[in-house]
């Protein structure tokens, strides 16, 4: 019986293990081949991130990184943010142009009307005009309209320097309005734009688009309308919030439109309108607007050490009217490194800038800052501080029969010898008072008699003969003395 088993057994367990050797003869099954990664497409090659200037001057400086340069710089100590990704390949075409990211942007509702139409057959009489400002803002669009983005405003708001400044960063009008985005001296002020001796932020390229979207936020906060807010930064919150207690009081609408307000800001956001519709579609008014591509135009590049203007150009092989439509906001042939850490500059020219500097021997700097001790007249203070009464007034500007008043600082030719630089304080806060030379001498006199100084003569009395000065005859205490002199009154010190 248990031979029987065994007999029954031995063919199961053949069996069982010839199954089990096919088994491990087949090949698993495959496993699904794994999806490719999604890869982001990029329309154009961005260029590299800012990258730092060292601080030791001599020690070699590694350039920026161009197209053809395969290893990476070290960023900057601000690199700009890694461009936004495209899920769609087929979007390449519209991150390849600045206008249409512009025009995709578009959130503000659309204004219609004859002051609209008015200002389109404006510009479209006018080609020449649109093209040299778009040539103007084509150096600074892609950074407002990174801006603009990041802050998700509607990106119409890019386009408000066309019809503020017409993208001019020196533009000054009437009433001191200075900038591309046209700050007043004191809103300025408000939003920490500084305004000194050596630079006014207003024109800054940064410094006044960071300002301006701050201003359009809060304005449109407090009315919750982007046209009532546009109202406002052309004519004043209080007058736009009088307007409309004036039309909540009359039972009438409180839109932009029906509002009462001065043809100026009536026309102010037609005029935005009509620059939207001609960026929009450009053909239909018979204009062609130059190609923006859709990429940075500048890069910050540090500044360790204070530099002349004209030297900082040259080593970037820029002209001076360039370099200086970067970087508007310099006042003085200065710049000043406590004041003004970057400059901004092409890719291309930063390289070279970056590259050129670690070689210059000698000063970066010629100029420097002066505070004078007390009121002088020019040609007191030229003598004082080595230089010509003429370069004096030139270079700070200082016109005829003004006197510079104590605590003024002035630029002044710096030593040989000297190796600090100006410094955080005098380069944020630096100013310079004038005052008529007249008015100066009259309160000198007037300070050194209160103070009990001695004066050349108590009491002068000028005695007139025939018509003419006579002799200045000095009087005491009642007593006569011999005849003085005539001596003029007494001039600031």
């Amino acid at each position: 019986m248990a031979l029987h088993r065994a007999r029954l057994a031995l063919p199961i367990l053949l069996a069982v293990c010839g199954l089990a050797a096919g088994c491990a003869a087949l090949e698993p099954p495959a496993a699904p081949p794994a999806a490719p990664p999604r890869v982001l497409a990029s329309p154009v090659e961005l260029p590299p991130p800012p990258v730092a200037l060292v601080t030791a001057p001599a020690a070699p400086t590694e350039p920026l990184a161009t197209a053809a340069d395969s290893p990476a710089l070290p960023p900057g100590p601000t690199p700009p943010p890694p461009p936004r990704g495209r899920l769609d390949p087929g979007q390449d075409a519209e991150r390849a142009s600045l206008w249409d990211r512009i025009r995709a942007g578009y959130a503000m509702p659309d204004l219609e009307g004859d002051r609209v139409q008015k200002w389109e057959q404006f510009y479209a009489r006018q080609p020449d005009y649109v093209q040299r400002m778009v040539t103007r803002g084509g150096r600074y669009l892609f950074h407002i309209v990174e801006e603009v983005e990041k802050r998700q405003m509607p990106a119409e708001l890019a386009l408000l320097p066309f019809i503020e400044s017409a993208f001019n960063p020196q533009a000054m009008s009437r009433a001191r309005a200075s900038g591309m985005w046209q700050f007043m001296p004191a809103t300025g002020k408000d939003f920490e734009l500084r305004q000194n001796v050596f630079r006014d932020d207003r024109r800054d390229v940064l410094a006044s688009t960071r300002a301006a979207l701050d201003y359009l936020q809060r304005l449109h906060g407090l009315f919750g309308d982007w046209h009532l807010a546009l109202a406002a930064y052309n004519w004043g919150q209080g007058n736009v919030q009088r307007a409309l207690d004036r039309n909540r009081r009359a039972g009438v609408p409180q839109d932009y439109t029906s509002l009462r307000m001065p043809d100026e800001t009536r026309d102010y956001v037609p005029k935005l309108q009509a620059i939207k519709n001609i960026v929009g579609m450009p053909e239909r008014l018979g204009l062609t607007l130059p190609e923006l591509e859709n990429h940075p135009y500048f890069v910050g590049v540090p500044i360790d050490r204070d530099i002349d203007v004209a030297l900082a150009a040259r080593l970037a092989h820029l002209p001076l009217d360039d370099f200086l439509a970067l970087n508007p906001q310099l006042d003085k042939p200065v710049i000043l490194a406590a004041g003004t850490p970057q400059v901004l500059l092409p890719y291309d020219n930063a390289n070279q800038f970056i590259r050129e500097l670690p070689l210059v021997r000698g000063p970066l700097a010629s100029w420097t800052a002066w505070v004078a001790p007390r009121s002088l007249k020019p040609a007191e203070a030229a003598k004082l501080v080595g230089m010509s009464e003429a370069q004096l007034r030139e270079v700070n500007r200082i016109p005829p029969r003004m006197v510079v008043k104590a605590g003024s600082t002035l630029l002044v030719p710096r030593g040989a010898h000297a190796t600090q630089d100006v410094t955080e304080h005098l380069a944020d806060h630096a100013s310079l008072q004038l005052a008529p030379e007249a008015r100066a001498a009259r309160r000198s006199t007037a300070r050194k008699l209160a103070q009990g100084k001695p004066h050349q003569s108590t009491k002068a009395v000028k005695v007139a003969k025939t018509g003419k000065i006579g002799k200045t005859i000095a009087r005491s205490g009642g007593k006569a003395n011999k005849p003085a002199p005539r001596v003029r009154v007494a001039q600031a010190r």
